[in-house]
């Protein structure tokens, strides 16, 4: 027998920065799915620009006043996490190939290892080559004034980034001019 009841997604991920990628899979996921959870992870692999808490400030900010969706951080596996929130699948973005297959790997250790379902959303063409370790690399290479970074990622998230990046040029002229 199908079961037919209303179904609880969770969209996690490090969002750092969150991308009209990240939006537009959010989006989808809410016209496909009851409930999106947005859940702002750490990957133990990456060293974030952002704090936890200001990534799910920023996407409250771009998403928070869609129906059904919410935002909130968390720590540890996402299959744990999946399972505390009685969430019914994990969606995922697919940008390439090379996502298919590192998405793939997880999803089958998630399915295997936590019972959790893995639905993935392939990104549209507009947003296949937004990712937000590419938008750190333009930032910190001195882009985000130089180039159209609004069809990247929305003006709140490039509000933040320049205040972020213009924090951290203080600190460094701080320490070089203490360490005189």
């Amino acid at each position: 027998m199908v079961n037919h009841t209303p179904k609880t997604a969770v969209f996690a991920g490090t969002f750092d920065p969150p991308t009209y990628g990240h939006i537009d899979i959010i989006q989808r996921s809410q016209r496909i799915f009851a409930r999106t959870i947005v859940a702002v992870g750490r990957n133990p692999e990456k060293r974030p620009l952002f704090t936890q808490e200001e990534r799910v400030e920023l996407l409250r900010q771009l998403v928070g006043g869609m129906p059904g969706v919410e935002v909130e951080a968390y720590a540890g596996l996402t299959m744990d996490y999946v399972r505390r929130r009685k969430a019914d699948v994990i969606v995922k973005g697919i940008r390439d190939s090379d996502d298919l297959r590192n998405e793939l790997r997880q999803a089958n250790v998630n399915m295997i290892a936590g019972d959790v379902e893995t639905v993935f959303l392939f990104t549209t063409d507009t947003t296949a080559l937004i990712s937000g370790t590419l938008i750190r690399q333009i930032c910190e290479l001195g882009g985000l004034d130089s180039t159209n970074m609004n069809r990247l990622i929305p003006p709140p998230v490039i509000d933040a980034l320049r205040a972020k990046l213009q924090a951290g040029e203080a600190s460094s002229r701080n320490k070089r001019t203490s360490s005189k």
